[in-house]
């Protein structure tokens, strides 16, 4: 359904660092700059961050999500882990299981250092 997601950020070198990380964690290789944009390119997708064209600065978009899939929890906590590592936050509860309509889940959110919202998502059996 997707073609790619990109978020915008006011640092590049600083995205770069921290979504090498996050997204290494995945599997992914490490990310490659283009003009003012870096793109980590999957099998799955493309994720992307950008600096604003318009010249503006980047802001957050309120009530904005970006989730990543996970393989395990194991795999979830180790995103994490390597988001908080490289200037993400931590946000709301800690990993763990959450139980909704959908069955369980184990979800870990983070902010990355422009203030993205994002989710470490791991669907249980």
């Amino acid at each position: 359904m997707y073609s790619h997601v990109m978020v915008g950020v006011n640092d590049l070198e600083r995205a770069k660092t921290f979504y090498d990380a996050v997204l290494g964690a995945l599997g992914a290789g490490p990310g490659f700059v283009d003009r003012h944009r870096v793109f980590w390119m999957t099998p799955n997708g493309v994720f992307a961050a950008s600096l604003p064209i318009d010249g503006e600065s980047a802001t957050v978009g309120n009530g904005s999500t970006i989730g990543f899939a996970c393989a395990s929890s194991e795999q979830a906590d180790a995103w994490h882990a390597a988001g908080v590592a490289n200037g993400g936050v931590s946000i709301e509860d800690p990993p763990g299981v959450r139980e909704g309509p959908t069955g369980k889940l184990y979800l870990a959110y983070l902010r990355d250092p422009d203030g993205n919202k994002l989710c470490g998502l791991y669907r249980m059996g």
